[in-house]
């Protein structure tokens, strides 16, 4: 049974949503709590719980404790009544996983990848271990695809936008291609703005609602939490320090091209492709024991190569990761200048390396930002690991399905399952 919001005055649908909310988060758990917390009306918070029943999102389970008089019914959200379908797509690999509609992670699937394969072949493989999940369990209908990709996206439309590492990527029509695939509403986002909302709401960013996540992995980039939401920036590029230009500061820096087009990035200075590229330059000169020996088995010497040679003393892969820390903490010095964040977090398969990325991120943040902002900035690697994208892409969703604007469009048919047009009014915040 569905809940008609036609003709529902604009306040009437706030309290729905503000009830909604406080249900699924936890922060009220009974109808008396539910009027303490709102400041509403017996007859209205009764009013809105029948219609969130009506359809299908709430319901009374055990009795609650007593403060005096009948005990009340505890209220839960229906976070079974669907699932979420969500990955994360990287420029060498993808993570995928099933939620629940309370955002909580069911199921993970990861495999190897190569962004540059084109949106044809790379979202059929995120189709395929979708399908995978899905086959794995007897789940319920998907009420909406979440995914996050390697380059700017436009949010309201779902298409990246001139990504500098996903060729044949520009203007492909993401959001339509998975909606129309699983029936369902689907959203597109920045890789790292997933990354870094599962980390605010999952993970060691709790609590942090002033929060950077900065990914260094192939490419470079900053995922922001200001004020507890996600900031996309006016055009969803907010964040993208990889492509800030380093020439005249870094010796050398104007000869290195990014893939961007510019030259002296961070990205094209520092990013896993760089280090990879000086890597093997290195070994090719005979310098660095283990990575002349990992180029002489493999042919060649990946980020991951460069990791490992650093934790067995490797003076050559220490330097690299060395440079790499204090670059990109003199570029997060800045934000953290102009943001005044709480938490930095680093991830990615370079950034969430040992204690030697770390330590020098650290020292340099430490020695350029204002005594003030770094007065209680905690700077750490993440806690979910490969699951953080897929996680953020989940609490993604939920904010949209969830959010006062499409809740109106889905809830009269019962649920979003079957509705793969709807879509966000704005590209800023979450």
């Amino acid at each position: 049974m569905g809940l008609s919001v036609q003709g529902v005055a604009p306040d009437q649908l706030d309290t729905l949503v503000t009830v909604l909310d406080l249900v699924r988060s936890g922060g009220a758990r009974t109808r008396p709590e539910l009027a303490r917390r709102t400041g509403l009306g017996r007859t209205v918070v009764s009013q809105r719980l029948g219609q969130l029943e009506a359809a299908g999102l709430v319901t009374e389970g055990e009795l609650g404790m007593s403060t005096g008089g009948r005990a009340p019914r505890e209220l839960r959200f229906q976070a079974d009544a669907g699932v979420l379908l969500v990955a994360s797509l990287g420029a060498t690999g993808i993570d995928a996983g099933l939620a629940d509609l309370s955002g909580r992670l069911l199921a993970h699937r990861g495999c190897e990848w190569d962004i540059a394969a084109g949106p044809e072949a790379s979202l059929s493989r995120v189709e395929d271990l979708f399908d995978e999940l899905l086959a794995d369990r007897d789940a319920p209908a998907v009420w909406g695809v979440g995914l996050g990709v390697p380059g700017p996206v436009e949010f309201a439309s779902g298409r990246p936008v001139a990504p500098p590492i996903m060729p044949g990527w520009d203007g492909y029509p993401v959001r339509d291609r998975l909606a129309a695939r699983y029936d369902a509403p689907a959203f597109v986002d920045n890789e790292v703005n997933v990354m870094a909302l599962g980390e605010y709401r999952a993970g060691r960013g709790a609590g942090s609602p002033d929060l950077v996540l900065v990914k260094i992995g192939t490419g470079i980039g900053a995922g922001l939490i200001s004020g507890g939401r996600l900031h996309r920036g006016a055009q969803g590029s907010a964040g993208d320090i990889g492509h800030v230009g380093l020439t005249g500061s870094v010796p050398g820096a104007e000869q290195v091209v990014c893939r961007c087009g510019n030259v002296g990035c961070l990205e094209a200075l520092v990013g896993g492709t760089a280090l990879a590229r000086d890597a093997t330059a290195a070994a090719q000169d005979g310098r660095g024991e283990h990575l002349v020996v990992r180029l002489a088995q493999t042919g060649e010497i990946t980020s991951s190569d460069i990791v490992l040679a650093a934790e067995f003393g490797d003076p050559v892969a220490v330097e690299l990761l060395s440079r790499t820390g204090r670059l990109v903490g003199d570029t997060v010095a800045a934000v953290v200048n102009f943001f005044n964040p709480s938490t930095i977090l680093l991830g990615g398969r370079v950034g969430a390396s040992g204690d030697l990325l770390l330590a020098s991120v650290r020292q340099s943040v430490y020695r350029r930002s204002l005594p003030l902002a770094t007065r209680d900035l905690q700077i750490a690697r993440t806690s979910l690991g490969e699951r953080s994208g897929p996680t953020g892409a989940g609490f993604m969703v939920v904010d949209e399905l969830f959010g006062r604007d499409l809740l109106a469009q889905w809830v009269p048919h019962g649920s979003p399952a079957g509705m793969p047009g709807l879509r966000p009014q704005a590209a800023a915040g979450t």
